[in-house]
């Protein structure tokens, strides 16, 4: 439930790829699917693949406030889902170390201004 006067924020990863890394950045997105569901002021999550030929991917992020991200980012969780062995999405513990997919990223943060729920 929202708090009164919460301003929801969007949090942007913005992750740069090389041409034939999309598809497993996308695998190892799937394969941690729902692991942020259940943290405190999570909303909701998109992993954007580009159509135009660029070699950036967006994942969206929707949080009831700032210090909702903020906790996110300081857990456990976290750690554990964005380690560097892993390429930064995850992966089971048992597995060998898998090599970043990303070339860099950069993370961009709004705040919702106005918009339609249609």
């Amino acid at each position: 439930m929202r708090q009164h006067g919460a301003v929801p924020v969007i949090k942007i990863n913005a992750i740069t790829v090389p041409d034939d890394s999309g598809d497993e950045l996308a695998r190892r997105f799937a394969a941690r699917a729902g692991a942020v569901d259940d943290q405190d002021g999570f909303e909701g999550f998109e992993l954007l693949k580009p159509t135009d030929g660029r070699p950036v991917w967006l994942v969206v992020t929707r949080w009831r406030d700032d210090a909702a991200f903020e906790a996110w980012v300081s857990s456990p969780a976290f750690g554990h889902g964005h380690r560097a062995a892993g390429g930064g999405e995850g992966g089971a513990e048992e597995e060998a170390p898998r090599p970043p997919v990303a070339m860099s990223s950069e993370l961009w943060s709004y705040e919702v201004a106005g918009g339609s729920a249609g």
